[in-house]
This record gives structure tokens, sequence and C-alpha cells, in this order.
């Protein structure tokens, strides 16, 4: 996971096609645990003891999209937050939508350790 979050997102023009299922399956792997991919979408609920927690962690998420001027979807609730990602101009999913996920799995992870 961490090769993969090291690595930054690049423009990827329209018509690119989407990434091929054993590329997915690669990739996925990478991730760890709780990523899972369903309709060409890369997903992930984090649990998180209150709506604070799972605030500030939404915020970090902010700060690495825009970073990497990939943006998910985020759904925050009480003591969770879930996390949608895709490329719309290949209609489906594309390497920055893991490069993203990998940076925020990593971002969790620093936030739990505290």
């Amino acid at each position: 996971m961490d090769a993969l979050a090291a690595r930054t997102c690049r423009p990827i023009p329209t018509g690119t096609p989407r990434l091929a299922s054993e590329a997915t399956t690669v990739l996925l792997a990478q991730l760890g645990a709780g990523w899972t991919v369903a309709d060409d979408r890369l997903r992930k609920t984090y649990p998180f003891p209150s709506f604070a927690t799972a605030l500030a962690f939404v915020n970090q998420v902010g700060a690495i999209a825009d970073d990497q001027d990939h943006h998910p979807d985020v759904l925050l609730g009480w003591g969770k937050a879930t996390i949608e990602l895709w490329t719309h101009t290949v209609g489906g999913l594309s390497e920055s939508d893991f490069i993203v996920a990998a940076r925020i799995e990593q971002a969790h992870r620093r936030s739990t350790a505290m």
C-alpha cells in the first residue's frame, strides 16, 4: 500500500479506458482490508467512536483529494465515514482511484495510531 500511496495522480483524458478487472484485482489487494469494488466504484466505510472523529477524518480526506486533484464522494454519519471513488472520465476505475484510496488508508492509520 505504501508504494501505491507514494505515487501521484495524473490527469486522465476523456476516452481513456477504465482499468481491466485483472489490474483492479491487483491494486485492490494492495489496499488492505475493507475496500470493495462494486458498480465500477471503490468503497470503504471507516468506523469511528464519535461524529467529531469521523468529521476530522473527512477533513483529512478532503485535503488528500485537493492535493491529488481527485475527489471522492464522502458520506459522513455519526461514527462512520464512507469513501467512494471512481473516475468520471473513464466511467469506472482508474489507477488514480487506488492512489487516493491508499493515501486515505495511510491517513486513517495515522489518525488511529494517536
